[in-house]
């Protein structure tokens, strides 16, 4: 290669040099403006960057604690699978069964506000008119004496069978099967004649039924199975109805209570009217005596100065006397009359209505008549 080719090649290349330089600077130029308008663009995707971070972290953790939570659920429902399958066995069994009736038939006395041995007994034993001997779980007494007899043995293995059916087929099987069990139960309650154990006693007897849904599915089964057990003196009731019932029983008796205690009051009044008006016949006849009295005073210090004081001073005047006779002065006041007029009469009293109630020919009303 000679000198010229050489020296024209390198001024070539630094023309070509000179022109990139000048390129790129110019390049540089034009893009600083644009970077500068997308620096708040980079802080914001960097804030957004870590806000992401953050939310993922938080995630990570609330998914570690819904694993733990569903984890503690799972344990949770499968104890309450073992404890409902535990719990449906025994309520298979007609002893466990009938506890757990009686138990509910409880609570709801307890909530009705009937109290024991006063307004209803437990489990009491007794004979019916066909000498069979008879158990019931509870008789209410009402406030007029009556008894009420409930019964709270139901069975319903056939509606636990029926909950547990997956088949609609085999559902709706064993529900007509707990409403033929409820019905032959009420045909059993019947046949026992509780009513004629338990004298006076109202002329039906309450089956309870622990649930409110074992009713209303027999009901799906058998509309007509309220008026089958009416017509078998076997009223059907549930917590809900049994406690209206047992409520207006508890507000009966505290009416009862109440006119009983109004009753004892008005007899109370009755005797102290009794005793005024004793009483007061004492006090219109001492008035009398004392009016008597004093008109016999006056009198008789009236003779005393007509005759007897006019001769003793005839001694004064002889001077036999060292002193006078003295006057004795007459008695000006008068008794006050009593008028009965201010008291009322024995017959304008209310009498009494209750059973306690006496005629007025009573030996007790006569003696409270007498005393003074």
């Amino acid at each position: 290669m000679d000198v010229a080719s050489l020296l024209t090649g390198l001024l070539v290349g630094a023309l070509l040099a000179t022109a990139v330089t000048l390129g790129v600077v110019a390049l540089v130029a034009r893009n600083r403006p644009a970077d500068d308008g997308l620096e708040p663009v980079h802080e914001s995707l960097d804030h957004l960057h870590r806000l992401l971070a953050g939310i993922e972290r938080d995630r990570a953790t609330a998914h570690g604690e819904l694993r733990e939570q569903m984890g503690t659920v799972g344990q949770t429902s499968a104890m309450l699978r073992q404890e409902t399958a535990a719990l449906v066995t025994a309520l298979r069994t007609p002893h466990v069964r009938g506890r757990w009736g009686e138990v509910q038939l409880r609570r709801v006395v307890e909530v009705a506000g009937l109290l024991e041995h006063c307004d209803f007994v437990e489990q009491p034993s007794a004979t019916n008119d066909a000498g069979a001997g008879v158990r019931p779980d509870l008789v209410v007494t009402l406030s007029d004496g009556r008894q009420v007899v409930v019964d709270a043995k139901v069975p319903f293995t056939g509606y636990i069978e029926a909950v547990q059916a997956e088949d609609v087929a085999v559902r709706a099987e064993r529900i007509v099967a707990h409403a033929r069990q409820l019905r032959a139960h009420v045909d059993a309650l019947a046949a026992r004649r509780y009513p004629t154990a338990f004298r006076p006693a109202a002329p039906f007897t309450v089956l309870f039924v622990p649930s409110d849904g074992f009713l209303t599915t027999a009901l799906e089964a058998e509309p007509g199975l309220l008026e089958y057990g009416f017509s078998r003196d076997v009223v059907l009731a549930t917590p809900s109805t049994l406690l209206a019932l047992l409520r207006t029983v508890a507000y009966s008796w505290r009416q009862e209570r109440l006119a009983r205690d109004a009753d004892q009051v008005l007899e109370v009044g009755r005797r102290l009217h009794a005793r005024l008006s004793t009483l007061s016949g004492h006090l219109s006849r001492l008035g009398s005596a004392l009016s008597s009295t004093l008109t016999r005073y006056n009198e008789t210090v009236g003779s005393y100065e007509s005759s007897v004081l006019v001769a003793a001073r005839r001694f004064d005047d002889l001077g036999v006397a060292e002193s006078p006779v003295p006057t004795p002065p007459p008695v000006e006041a008068t008794v006050r009359t009593l008028r009965p007029a201010e008291l009322p009469l024995p017959g304008d009293l209310p009498r009494r209505t209750g059973p306690a109630a006496r005629d007025d020919g009573s030996p007790a009303a006569e003696r409270d008549g007498t005393t003074g």
